[in-house]
């Protein structure tokens, strides 16, 4: 079976090339917008049908919370009308779409228990705005789809919290961050291997929906980023916790968005791991990467 992955040199395609690294029945095509266009229909309609594609994962978003709020229209192109071009290709030859979301579509939500599937979404701000436009997209066009909302995404590749925390805490005597979010820090390569082994196994077909993925636990900014420094040993820096409106920022983000997975283990089997567990595994390959 021939799978296409988008947006495959951000964070999650990369932790998904390693997972198909370790072998698979199954025949990858990983693409960038160097080699697809996802915002052109019938340059995707051409990919699907040229490559003989049965289900497309796409890892492919505009991420950039802040700049998204001055980048509205390509926010809204690359997060809703790029889904819904490939849900329109998947559609025509009955395969499968899986897509990536995210925890912002409940920007808006008081309350701190964790969120299910089935509770309105309430974005406050352009990113989860145009990521829920997505949703609506693929489910407005019927195709058989897998939405996984996670949250709090990092891992060894490109520019994420843990990374710039590493840096930050190694050269800085006191640190500032905010103690008032909460949700759960997910590791990429969690989520890619629990992607990576629905598809090798086929749970996907007759499970269509949205599901929540993130790693097991909870805790705030301030708490993951004592970890982090705990964990790589950057005892020097002073970490202090503070309140949001010491950042001032365009964007309302959730205050509390831990995600209930109860639905995802139930369907698919899986384990998902604890956070602390995860982030120990992530610095310790990037401390090994250093080496």
């Amino acid at each position: 079976m021939n799978i296409l992955v988008t947006g495959a040199n951000g964070q999650l395609g990369n932790c998904l090339r390693n997972a198909v690294a370790r072998g698979s029945k199954d025949n990858y095509i990983f693409t960038d917008v160097a080699e697809l266009d996802i915002t052109d229909a019938e340059a995707v309609e051409k990919m699907v049908k040229e490559n003989g594609v049965s289900v497309i994962v796409n890892c492919a978003a505009y991420t950039n919370v802040d700049k998204a709020e001055d980048d509205a229209e390509f926010a809204e192109i690359l997060n809703a009308a790029a889904p819904r071009n490939l849900a329109e290709a998947m559609k025509a030859v009955d395969g499968t779409l899986i897509h990536v979301s995210t925890d912002y579509v409940f920007g808006g939500n008081a309350g701190n228990t964790p969120r299910g599937e089935d509770e309105p979404a309430n974005p406050t701000g352009v990113y989860g705005l145009t990521k829920l436009h997505g949703e609506q997209e693929i489910e407005k066009s019927g195709v058989k789809a897998l939405t996984f909302r996670t949250a709090w995404l990092y891992s060894e590749y490109g520019k994420n919290f843990v990374k710039t925390m590493l840096s930050l805490t190694s050269t800085k005597p006191e640190l500032k961050v905010v103690f008032d979010q909460a949700g759960t820090p997910t590791y990429a390569q969690d989520l890619a291997d629990a992607i990576f082994h629905i598809i090798e196994n086929r749970k996907y077909q007759g499970n269509e929906g949205i599901y929540h993925y993130s790693d097991e636990g909870v805790c705030s900014w301030y708490d993951f980023t004592k970890m982090i420094a705990e964990m790589a040993g950057n005892g020097e820096c002073r970490i202090l916790p503070c309140h949001s409106d010491e950042f001032p920022s365009k964007v309302i983000r959730p205050s509390y968005s831990v995600l209930d997975k109860t639905r995802f283990k139930d369907t698919f089997g899986l384990e998902v791991p604890y956070w602390m567990d995860s982030l120990k595994t992530c610095i310790r390959n990037l401390k090994e990467n250093e080496a």
